[in-house]
C-alpha cells in the first residue's frame, strides 16, 4: 500500500430491503468514524429497483443520511455501483430460488470481491447482513479467500421494534415519525444500531497468482484454494515434460526437470 490515504470501499449484499446500506453506513460513520469513498451493492434485479427508488430517488434516504450527519466529503453511490446477479445467458435474476441461482450469485460475489481487493490502495468493508443467508455466506467466504489485512467484515444489528421496518433506514438525529407493521407510531431517532465486526481467516497469502487474477467461479476457486492448502504431492513425467501438483497438470522445460 502506498503512503497516500487508501480508498475506502463499502460493499453490501441485499435482497428486497436496501435499508441494510443506510443502517450499516450510519454505524460506520457514527460508531467507527469510517466514511467510505464509494459504496457498492450486489443484489437481484428487484433489489436494484428497490435500492434506486428508496435510496437514490424518492426520499433519497442515502443522501439524507449524509446530510443529517454532516458528511461533507463525497461518497459515490449510483446505479453504476450496483451489480445485478445474472445467469450464464446474461439474464438478470429477479430472485434466488434454485441451486443454480445460488451458484450464480456466488460467482458474482466472488468476482466483485476479487476485483475490489485487487488494488492494494483500497480498504474494503463488507457487510453480510443483507439478502438471503446464502448471499451473506458467500460474501464472507469470498472475503476470507481474497481479503487483505486492511479489509473488514461486519453484521449490523438494529434494536427491537425497528428491525426490518419498511420506513426505517437509520436513527435520525431529530424526531422522525415512522410506523410499525401494526400502525403504531415510532420515533426513528430513538432506534439503536450496532456494528458487530466479524473476525475471519485470511487465505489470500496461500493462493496462486492465477486465482488472484483469474476468472474462476466460486466453486472452482474454493476447490483450487483447498488444493493449495493440502500437503504437496508432486508427480513428474520426464518423457513428456509434464507434471502434476496435487492433481493439477503443468509443463516444465528440460532444464527445469
Amino acid at each position: 500500500m502506498s503512503d497516500q490515504e487508501p480508498r475506502k470501499v463499502f460493499l453490501a449484499v441485499s435482497g428486497m430491503s436496501p435499508q441494510i446500506i443506510t443502517e450499516t453506513l450510519y454505524a460506520l460513520i457514527q460508531e467507527k468514524h469510517w466514511i467510505p469513498d464509494e459504496v457498492h451493492l450486489i443484489t437481484t434485479e428487484q433489489g436494484k429497483q428497490n435500492a434506486v427508488l428508496q435510496l437514490l430517488e424518492g426520499e433519497r434516504h442515502f443522501q439524507r443520511l449524509l446530510k443529517d450527519y454532516q458528511v461533507n466529503q463525497p461518497v459515490l453511490f449510483s446505479e453504476q455501483n450496483i451489480a445485478v446477479i445474472q445467469d450464464a445467458n446474461g439474464q438478470v435474476l429477479a430472485d434466488l430460488r434454485t441451486p443454480q441461482d445460488n451458484e450464480t450469485a456466488a460467482d458474482t460475489i466472488c468476482t466483485v470481491i476479487r476485483e475490489l481487493t485487487s488494488d492494494a490502495d483500497t480498504e474494503l468493508h463488507v457487510s453480510l447482513a443483507g439478502g438471503r443467508k446464502t448471499m451473506g455466506f458467500y460474501a464472507g467466504y469470498a472475503l476470507s479467500l481474497f481479503g487483505r489485512p486492511q479489509d473488514r467484515l461486519s453484521h449490523v444489528l438494529v434494536s427491537e421494534g425497528y428491525e426490518s421496518l419498511r420506513d426505517f433506514f437509520y436513527p435520525t438525529p431529530t424526531t422522525r415519525v415512522i410506523y410499525d407493521r401494526d400502525g403504531k407510531s415510532l420515533d426513528a431517532s430513538k432506534a439503536q444500531v450496532w456494528l458487530a465486526e466479524i473476525p475471519f481467516v485470511r487465505l489470500r497469502g496461500g493462493l496462486s497468482q492465477s486465482l488472484l487474477n483469474g476468472q474462476h467461479g466460486f466453486s472452482e476457486t474454493v476447490a483450487l484454494a483447498r488444493k493449495a492448502t493440502e500437503k504437496a504431492h508432486l508427480q513428474l513425467f520426464p518423457t513428456c515434460g509434464e507434471y502434476r501438483m496435487n492433481g493439477e497438470p503443468g509443463k516444465l522445460r528440460v532444464r527445469s526437470f
